[in-house]
């Protein structure tokens, strides 16, 4: 089960990663350094998702990554950019967030069946 959770957490860095791209290149005016830092928190994006499925199915991995990515991206707009959110926006979320706690929950009790 620890490496479940080092899985978890290598997913969310991933997520964190990849979302941080997508500020960084709305924040940042110097075209160099913007390409920059978007190529690095990709990279790292790519290195923390690997690390992740070493611990997780694909499943587990990229559900948590894409769920962290968007929540993340979603209120990194709402506060940096005053971007709105729309109760759309908050019930896909949710939805988005309870679609990967099913998917993770179903994987893990059939790992638990098939040993």
């Amino acid at each position: 089960m620890e490496a479940c959770k080092k899985g978890y957490a290598w997913a969310v860095s991933a997520g964190l990663c990849a979302a941080s791209a997508a500020v960084s290149a709305k924040l940042i005016t110097n075209q160099i350094v913007k390409y920059c830092f978007v190529v690095l928190f990709n990279v790292t994006m790519w290195g923390c998702f690997v690390q992740s499925l070493k611990n997780l199915s694909s499943l587990q991995a990229t559900a948590t990554n894409f769920a962290t990515n968007f929540l993340t991206s979603g209120l990194a707009g709402y506060f940096l950019f005053q971007e709105p959110l729309s109760e759309k926006w908050f019930a896909g979320a949710l939805l988005i967030v309870i679609g990967a706690l099913v998917l993770s929950k179903s994987s893990i009790e059939k790992n638990v069946h098939t040993d």
